[in-house]
């Protein structure tokens, strides 16, 4: 009796959990794919049910709201419930507001697109700058001003904003009147390969996004490479950076800075590497003459563009090893044709050249054939 009551439990269980199974089948799997993006923090690409979605985690500084935008190719009839937020690809006329987007639109091959940007002395790029000289990119105010008026004179299907630490006033506006606007927080993030990474939200308002990821493939792989040749060394150059910006104020990278990460990626010892923060610090002049006097390399002194600049702001400087080796390497020298700096519009977009940098001049011999892109021994 024992055992046909085992039996029947036992038959009980099966046929429950063949029904189950059963079941399931007719269940509809969510296809919520997952994120395309390994470095970046700030933005994120998903594809929900069939829906393809971009979302802004970080617009600005201390912003904690997350804004969702549904892409939709235009030859697409996808029906959306919500119409919000809606941005409708390819974008034939965009505006862009900072010069670290320049590089990323360029390298999709849609600067041609660009029909407005704020105060376009600051860029650089020859391939964009013949297409201001040909008056088809219209200034539109200066960097923290925009001339709402001409903006919407020249209806872009989007604008991609840039702000500080708050929403930008006009761009509320802009948005107001119809116009699509999206924040674009590259900046803000704190690795090299993270900002890098924002090609990829270039990639999806241009419906490129084969085309960003293999770019950013390429980045990603020369960064990694130029990294393994870094450690490969057993020299650790010692290197000092920043400068006095106010008073005896000395500002510097802090130890988990975006600025300290390439320098650990170049296998080189930064003198603050064990300091806390992802900014930076304000030291006395003092302190950081006693830890760096010595230094045998001075890496991207402040806004300084020569030794002579560096004297007249403070004496002392000649007392560094760094100033009487002729081992002082700043990025600001190199600039476009109307002044722009260089580094200031490409670095964000190329790591991996900056990392390169850095290497061939703590340690050159590990790479024999390459020449500085961005930096250059200050004269």
């Amino acid at each position: 009796m024992k055992n046909i009551t085992k039996k029947l439990i036992l038959l009980t269980i099966v046929v429950f959990v063949v029904s189950c199974k059963k079941e399931t089948k007719n269940i509809p799997e969510k296809t919520q794919q997952k994120s395309s993006i390994t470095y970046a923090k700030g933005f994120d690409i998903i594809e929900d049910n069939g829906v393809k979605k971009l979302i802004i985690k970080t617009a600005y500084k201390g912003s904690k709201d997350i804004s969702e935008y549904t892409i939709k190719k235009k030859r697409n009839n996808l029906n959306i419930a919500n119409n919000r937020n809606v941005i409708k690809i390819p974008i034939d006329k965009i505006v862009v507001t900072s010069t670290t987007h320049i590089p990323m639109v360029e390298l999709l091959n849609e600067e041609t697109t660009i029909v407005g940007f704020p105060y376009a002395k600051y860029i650089s790029s020859e391939k964009t700058r013949v297409l201001i000289d040909e008056g088809k990119i219209t200034e539109i105010g200066k960097e923290n001003s925009l001339n709402t008026e001409i903006l919407l004179d020249l209806q872009p299907e989007l604008v991609v904003g840039y702000s500080v630490s708050s929403a930008d006033k006009s761009l509320s506006t802009i948005k107001k009147a119809g116009i699509n606007v999206i924040y674009n927080g590259d900046w803000l993030e704190e690795t090299p390969l993270g900002r890098a990474e924002w090609i990829k939200f270039f990639g999806v308002l241009f419906d490129k996004e084969k085309e960003a990821d293999s770019i950013f493939k390429v980045i990603e792989s020369n960064y990694l490479n130029a990294k393994q040749i870094a450690f490969k060394s057993t020299k650790k150059p010692t290197v000092l950076s920043g400068a006095i910006m106010s008073k005896d104020i000395w500002n510097l990278p802090a130890g988990e800075s975006f600025v300290a990460t390439f320098l650990k990626d170049a296998n080189v010892d930064y003198l603050w590497k064990d300091s806390k923060g992802k900014g930076s610090l304000s030291l006395s002049f003092e302190s950081v003459f006693d830890k760096g006097k010595n230094a045998d390399f001075w890496i991207a002194p402040g806004y300084f563009t020569s030794k002579e600049q560096l004297l007249k702001s403070n004496k002392l400087y000649n007392e560094f090893s760094a100033f009487k080796n002729d081992k002082i390497y700043t990025p600001t020298t190199k600039t476009g044709k109307t002044g722009g700096v260089i580094y200031y519009e490409l670095a964000p977009t190329r790591p991996d050249l900056i990392l390169k940098d850095i290497i061939k001049i703590t340690n050159p011999d590990l790479l024999p054939n390459y020449e500085l892109t961005f930096f250059e021994k200050m004269k």
